[in-house]
């Protein structure tokens, strides 16, 4: 396949053209995050069974025909793992997209690698070998030089073929079914990060108490809207460890403030009489309209659920190595804890754990929910197996 850049927009229009009429497209990014509040995005790269080839939309005036094909139900986009394009898709055209396959999910539902990096997975599936070397390009620099572009270019030559040998085993094991339901719950848990706050991802925020909370969050507002007024990453602005210290200690004066090491730093004694001011807000705050974690994720875990959970999950790791899945995708520690969290609690219908849903149902619902009820036992069959236990129905006493 020839290797080319698109400089201008009537070429752009032309491979969109080419894109629909194919149905299916292979594709991938590369874009710069260090420096900006949001990613910058410097290529997007293009596969079909007939071209492979680059876009710069630092010259191209408007990629909006693309971000309409992506968000579309007419053409599948094929990606690996492809977090940042459905973040692009969701913030460049304003919806998430419809039709996504993502290869790097679809190895992980028929073999234990998950997640397997694209080189990998191109020796994997095609036995071919790929060398990656402008991992430390700056994309943001013109012109890009041909070594550059038949880099990004590689990215994306491999990933139809992967798909379509991919696809044909999963009609085979009946698990077509399951990768296309992991797709569409990719997109939806990243179109609802999309659209929450975002403070109930920082680390440490469950943690805290309401009065507490109600100051990180107001410190966490006031980042967000600094970052990116100023165009720069959040994490520079101020840290996340600094939300939680700050809101903790409520510091009411500028010394008391930047009296911690990690505070006295020039930039953060600008921001002095900001922060107060967002801690002072969070302070006033009545307390009938203090906000609290959401979810169960506030309460404390009993130690019987850690010590289920540890249980649960070493019957999870058996059977995802007898049907060769990947153990991180079917569930989390915390999965397995909230399906322990359920099972003590009653079995509330109102809250029907993860593990017990779709295609992991089919995988594991009934072995963790029988192991919980002490309808089976288990043993070591052979030590040498990665898969070494067998669990079988107990006998009665």
């Amino acid at each position: 396949m020839p290797h080319r850049l698109i400089v201008n927009q009537a070429d752009f229009e032309e491979l969109c053209g080419q894109i629909r009429d194919a149905g299916i497209v292979a594709f991938d990014t590369e874009f710069v995050s260090e420096d900006t509040y949001q990613p910058e995005l410097c290529l997007l790269q293009f596969a079909t069974a007939e071209r492979c080839v680059g876009v710069d939309p630092q010259v191209v005036g408007s990629l909006e025909s693309w971000w309409d094909i992506m968000a579309d139900a007419e053409t599948t986009v094929v990606v690996h793992g492809g977090q940042a394009e459905i973040n692009f898709c969701l913030t460049l055209a304003g919806q998430p997209p419809r039709r996504l396959v993502d290869v790097q999910l679809a190895e992980g539902l028929q073999s234990q690698s998950y997640p397997l990096g694209y080189a990998a997975l191109v020796q994997r599936v095609l036995g071919k070998r790929v060398h990656g070397t402008e991992t430390r390009t700056d994309w943001r620099r013109r012109p890009l030089l041909d070594k550059q572009i038949q880099y990004a270019l590689e990215d994306v030559h491999n990933i139809l073929p992967i798909w379509e040998r991919q696809r044909v085993r999963l009609v085979e094991t009946n698990r077509l079914e399951w990768a296309e339901a992991e797709f569409a719950r990719m997109i939806d848990d990243a179109a609802k990060g999309f659209a929450s706050e975002g403070w109930h991802k920082l680390s440490g925020m469950q943690k805290l108490r309401p009065r507490e909370l109600a100051v990180a969050i107001e410190l966490f507002q006031w980042r967000d809207r600094e970052a990116s007024q100023r165009n720069r990453p959040i994490r520079r602005t101020l840290r996340d460890d600094l939300i939680i210290d700050l809101a903790r200690r409520q510091p009411r004066n500028r010394k008391d403030l930047l009296s911690t090491r990690d505070m006295n730093r020039s930039g953060y004694k600008r921001s002095a009489d900001d922060l107060l001011q967002c801690i002072e807000r969070g302070l006033a705050l009545p307390k009938s309209e203090l906000p609290e974690f959401p979810g169960s994720a506030i309460r404390s875990k009993a130690p019987e659920e850690k010590l289920l959970g540890k249980l649960l999950g070493i019957a999870l790791a058996n059977r995802c190595a007898e049907l060769s899945v990947a153990r991180q995708l079917v569930g989390t520690t915390a999965d397995l804890e909230h399906l322990a969290h359920w099972h003590l609690a009653g079995r509330s219908p109102k809250v029907r754990p993860r593990l017990l849903e779709g295609w992991r149902a089919e995988v594991c619902g009934e072995l963790l929910t029988d192991l919980l009820d002490g309808k089976i036992s288990l043993r070591v069959a052979d030590p040498h197996s990665d898969h070494p236990l067998v669990f079988e129905p107990r006998r009665p006493v």
